[in-house]
């Protein structure tokens, strides 16, 4: 009789216990989540782009029109992502708050 109960607290326990470690392994995973989604870019109004960007732009893309443009902060830095229409055709640059190129969404400039 001790044997069947000791086994029915065992498997209570263990059952338990593995019901912790499932509530532990979501809570880590919305917390990847929500890192993510702060490295991701937000869209904002191309007439709001920092007088260094679009003095950049007016020097090196001189007929081009930046049709959309987005942000984000890495590093307390904020680099943008524009879409430009340079001659019919469509590019995607990376440029930083004080106007430097950049070859993609790093430090790395061009």
């Amino acid at each position: 009789m001790k044997k069947i109960l000791l086994t029915a607290m065992t498997v209570g326990a263990v059952f338990f216990g593995s019901q912790n470690m499932k509530a532990q392994e979501t809570e880590t995973e919305t917390e990847v989540t929500v890192q993510t989604s702060q490295d991701e870019y937000t869209e904002v109004d191309v007439e709001n782009l920092p007088q260094a960007v679009k003095d950049a732009i007016g020097t090196d893309y001189k007929d081009a029109v930046t049709e959309k443009a987005w942000v984000k902060t890495k590093d307390e830095e904020k680099i943008y992502k524009l879409s430009l229409n340079v001659n019919g055709e469509t590019q995607e640059v990376y440029i930083d708050q004080d106007g430097k190129w950049l070859e993609d969404d790093d430090d790395s400039q061009k």
